[in-house]
């Protein structure tokens, strides 16, 4: 009986000692991955002011003139049979601002250095009025002024193409007119003043930093006609008008851009940490 009551208490002894083993030896909770996460990037946002500086060589086109002579016929109109002007150099400067990654738009002002001119006219010359030639020499500088929209095309390795035109101004200033024929040496003060112009261009920029390009391109522009130069009494002739000049330029110069442009690399994508997903 003694045997049988010792074997109960060791029993309940071990079923009160089970469940207290069973808590020690618990399983630590399982911890899952965090799914991926989604990676979140700012769109580009282009554009900004900038400003550019510009130089380059011009061939001009005289596109022929007009004048006035008083004698038998007062009034009598008269024409350059010939004329021609001389390359020169050009330097520039503008402000402008990048609206996208496709189009901008720039206001920019040029000098034209001084382009020479020689043209020719026949006439009749002396007492006699017998047919004659003169030679007349002078030159003409301006000062360009257009308002300019571009589409570049698209980036490829940092060279973006563009195409664009301008409208403005320019202010125009002949020399002295010198003509020489059988009658004498005669001179001319020279015509100024503002005239329409209009441009048309093309060309590519390359990225040199992440925010100065090389531009590099051609320029058309047409200047409208005007007051080439005055009356001179000892010639009776005067005065003149050319019927406009073409511009053809060569042009390269530099632009720096104070807002982010598409030669600046894309900003890093943010990644979120990761938060560890507990389960129990």
């Amino acid at each position: 009986m003694f045997n049988t009551a010792r074997m109960a208490l060791l029993a309940a002894l071990f079923a009160g000692v089970g469940p207290a083993f069973a808590a020690d030896f618990v399983e630590p909770p399982v911890v899952e991955e965090a799914p991926p996460p989604i990676a979140y990037e700012p769109p580009a946002e282009y554009g900004g002011w900038y400003i550019r500086g510009d130089s380059d060589y011009h061939w001009s086109k005289f596109r022929g003139g007009d004048y006035i002579t008083y004698g038998v016929a007062p009034q009598n109109p008269g024409k350059f049979d010939t004329g021609k002007l001389d390359g020169a150099f050009s330097a520039g400067a503008g402000v402008g601002y990048q609206i996208d990654e496709h189009f901008r738009t720039d206001l920019t002002l040029d000098w034209m250095s001084k382009s020479k001119f020689r043209g020719s006219t026949n006439g009749f010359c002396g007492v006699l009025q017998t047919p004659c030639t003169s030679v007349d020499t002078s030159s003409y500088s301006a000062l360009l002024l257009l308002a300019n929209a571009y589409v570049d095309i698209g980036t490829w390795h940092g060279v973006t193409p563009y195409v664009g035109a301008g409208i403005g101004g320019a202010w125009v200033t002949w020399d002295e007119l010198h003509n020489v024929d059988d009658d004498g040496e005669f001179e001319h003060h020279g015509g100024k003043g503002w005239r329409f112009a209009y441009a048309a261009m093309a060309g590519a920029s390359y990225c040199l930093t992440d925010r100065v390009k090389l531009d590099v391109g051609y320029r058309f522009s047409h200047i409208n006609g005007g007051k080439m130069f005055e009356y001179a009494s000892d010639s009776n002739v005067g005065p003149g008008y050319d019927r406009g000049i073409n511009v053809h330029e060569v042009r390269g110069g530099l632009r720096y851009q104070f807002g982010r442009s598409d030669c600046a690399p894309p900003p890093e994508p943010y990644v979120p940490e990761p938060e560890p997903v507990y389960t129990k």
